[in-house]
């Protein structure tokens, strides 16, 4: 009797174990870009995302930046070493679905206000915690440009 009770309730487990992986891989696939850099990883983010989406549309993608990654989506800004401006990036890549995010701790921190972000940004508490919570709790990969 004991040995049938394991049997079944192994049964059980690798049933969920299949399922669960199934829905996973049946649904699209959700990535966040972490970006704490505007000017190491801005340039290069945006157009790995722009390729992401390209080579796969229906990708999910939450971009969420903290510290310096922040001045990425600062009206006005500009990459230095090649002078293009971001926020025509940001926006040609909000309109494919990507969702942009800033962390409010930085702006306490960096003495920023809402308003000297590009309209395409949303806001998040902490970056730090909404990317863990975004793979942990949402499944999403994490990707850092």
């Amino acid at each position: 009797m004991k040995k049938a009770i394991q049997l079944v309730t192994f049964l059980v487990i690798a049933f969920g174990l299949i399922s669960g992986a199934h829905a996973q891989s049946s649904g699209a696939t959700k990535v966040v870009y972490h970006i704490d850099d505007a000017e190491l990883q801005g340039i290069k983010g945006l157009r790995n995302i722009r390729n992401h989406l390209d080579t796969a549309p229906n990708t999910t993608i939450i971009v969420v930046t903290h510290a310096n990654g922040v001045d990425l989506l600062m009206e006005g800004a500009k990459d230095k070493k090649n002078n293009i401006e971001y926020a025509p990036l940001v926006s040609a890549l909000k309109s494919r679905g990507v969702k942009f995010e800033v962390c409010e701790i930085t702006l306490k921190n960096r003495n920023l206000k809402k308003d000297q972000f590009v309209l395409d940004a949303d806001f998040t508490p902490s970056g730090v915690v909404r990317v863990a919570d975004l793979q942990y709790k949402d499944g999403f990969a994490y990707i850092k440009p």
